[in-house]
């Protein structure tokens, strides 16, 4: 399969229904040249072996080794990836408001197809980011999550689910995360030495939506 023309070290995997064009991933698709949304064919009732291989195709056309910023069931997929033949091209990855696939499947009956929540050890450095009042993951659920991943966590309070609705559209203060992801993801104590607290833009978004 050919590479991209146009070099790319992050994939920004968005979660049910897609990140709309407000939404903070396709922001950072925009805002970053280097960085590409892996498209799926069907956002709104995903198939758990199809978005994977959606993934290993174009982590194959990339070419290199990659960053993946996800968001919601797309932290599932990069959940899953971990068990692919390609999943030592992953450098790290920012798991942004990961859900709870049983709550998923409750709130979105017969739609989300996405077999067993994940719960092996992440063979690559990742930090997932969630908060305290998420619809989708229970803050212990989220904790417990983070802990069978091997992923350091950090809750940004009461946040809802980090998306457009709960007021993170242009969520220019994240980049604050991936880079300490990657600082950590350097570093041959990750996982060991304890988290540092982030900058407090990192932990607001981008106020709240208007009615």
């Amino acid at each position: 399969m050919p590479s991209l023309d146009i070099p790319v070290d992050t994939l920004i995997l968005p979660g049910l229904n897609g990140s709309p064009e407000a939404h903070w991933q396709r922001h950072w698709a925009r805002d970053n040249l280097e960085s590409r949304v892996v498209e799926q064919h069907d956002w709104s009732c995903p198939e758990q072996r199809d978005w994977l291989v959606r993934l290993e195709r174009v982590v194959e056309m990339v070419g290199n080794d990659v960053w993946l910023v996800a968001h919601s069931l797309g932290c599932l997929l990069a959940a899953h990836f971990a068990e692919s033949r390609l999943a030592g091209r992953i450098r790290g990855a920012l798991l942004v408001a990961p859900c709870d696939l049983e709550t998923t499947e409750a709130l979105h009956p017969c739609i989300v197809r996405f077999g067993a929540m994940p719960a092996r050890r992440l063979p690559f450095p990742s930090l997932v980011v969630g908060s305290l009042d998420d619809p989708y993951m229970p803050v212990e659920r989220l904790r417990q999550t983070a802990r069978a991943w091997g992923s350091d966590l950090v809750d940004i309070g009461h946040a809802g689910h980090i998306n457009i609705a709960s007021g993170f559209g242009r969520w220019t203060a994240g980049y604050d995360f991936l880079d300490l992801l990657k600082t950590r993801a350097s570093d041959a104590d990750f996982g060991r030495v304890p988290l540092p607290r982030p900058s407090p833009a990192a932990l607001a978004g981008s106020g709240p939506v208007p009615h």
